[in-house]
């Protein structure tokens, strides 16, 4: 037969007996405080086996459902998986998936709780997590910050996995994008990590977003070279370079009238892609070289014209005729030095003078 263990009522705190006979069984020193009474330790022991068999039924109810909980969790975590695959977006499909699979696994551990300690209410559980939410918030602040931005991206989808985007200086291709940030595969080796929520809240730019890139250079001819004669040699040779996209053609635009030359903007179009779009362009601009140097046309260095002249003119001061040295205009005389003029008037004096003597006048001049 088992044996029934009886348990006996504490006493109440409020009976005056009860009170007096505990402060009696109080330990008086602080080895009797600590003293350690083995039946006490085997009652409590006792007590713990008979609790744990009592709850053992209880424990593997539970144990099954969570097993199944889970089981469903990591079944629903496959099926985000296969849906995000079958629609080439992978990275949505594992954020998703993971993020669903741990809210059931959750909700299965709160149930299975409440098998195991019948006690447990999960509504008060639940209600204490919000009243500490605030607390949480600010603790895991960036975290959610992120997790939140990364989620949008996902959703959205304005760059992908493989794109290749230029963000807060850093430029490379898209590798992941988790829950807390987008891992960014840089052109020299290196690896950035950059916070979802950097990115989304700053400009992003997608240089793989369409198929094709323009491209464009300028190239400065001299002033007396024939501009239409320059063109036609740069779109033929540039016409021969591999990888050059033939729609929309290459062409050449007079852009500017610059200090030293005539500059001609040159644009085309390559594959998106940044390998293509560096080899190109250095073919490209060996290409205009050597075909700009094949019909005589210069390509002037940046120049500065200094002009001497020893002295002021008579058109200094003249609006429209004051010319600082320049060579004289088609049909006009240069214009004068003062030096010249002073001297001139100088030597009309003396003949004045001189003709004057000779009268044997006054010296009175007419």
């Amino acid at each position: 037969m088992p044996q029934a263990f009886a348990q006996t009522p504490a006493p109440a705190a409020t009976d005056p007996a009860a009170v007096d006979a505990l402060a009696a069984n109080a330990p008086q020193t602080v080895d009797q405080a600590v003293r350690v009474d083995p039946a006490f330790v085997l009652s409590k022991i006792e007590t713990w086996v008979v609790g744990f068999q009592r709850l053992l039924p209880n424990i593997v109810v539970a144990l099954v459902l969570f097993a199944v909980v889970f089981g469903i969790g990591w079944a629903v975590e496959r099926a985000f998986r296969r849906w995000a695959d079958k629609h080439e977006r992978a990275n949505l499909g594992a954020v998703l998936g993971s993020f669903v699979k741990w809210i059931i696994l959750l909700v299965g551990g709160l149930l299975a709780l409440t098998i195991v300690i019948p006690s447990l209410n999960p509504g008060d559980l639940i209600a204490g997590l919000g009243i500490g939410s605030v607390a949480i918030g600010f603790a895991f602040k960036d975290i959610l910050q992120n997790w939140l931005a990364g989620l949008l991206i996902l959703i959205q989808r304005p760059f992908g996995v493989g794109d290749q985007i230029v963000v807060n200086g850093y430029e490379g291709t898209v590798e992941w994008i988790e829950t807390r940030a987008t891992i960014i595969a840089m052109y020299d080796g290196r690896r950035a990590i950059i916070p979802n929520a950097d990115v989304y809240s700053n400009a992003v730019t997608v240089n793989t977003a369409r198929p094709t890139r323009r491209s464009q250079y300028d190239v400065g001819i001299g002033y007396g070279d024939d501009i239409e004669a320059a063109r036609r040699a740069i779109l033929e040779a540039i016409a021969k370079v591999p990888g050059l996209e033939a729609e929309p053609a290459p062409e050449v635009l007079v852009w500017d009238l610059a200090g030293s030359s005539v500059n001609l903007r040159v644009r085309w179009w390559t594959q998106s892609k940044r390998t293509n779009v560096v080899h190109v362009q250095a073919a490209v601009l060996e290409a205009i070289k050597g075909a700009l140097d094949s019909v005589g046309i210069d390509m002037p260095y940046p120049t500065q014209v200094v002009l001497f002249h020893d002295q002021t003119e008579e058109t200094d001061g003249v609006r429209g005729e004051q010319r600082e040295g320049w060579p004289k205009q088609p049909g006009r005389e240069p214009p004068r030095p003062l030096r010249q003029l002073a001297s001139r008037r100088r030597a009309d004096e003396s003949d004045v003078e001189a003709a004057c003597d000779s009268r044997g006048g006054s010296g009175a001049r007419p």
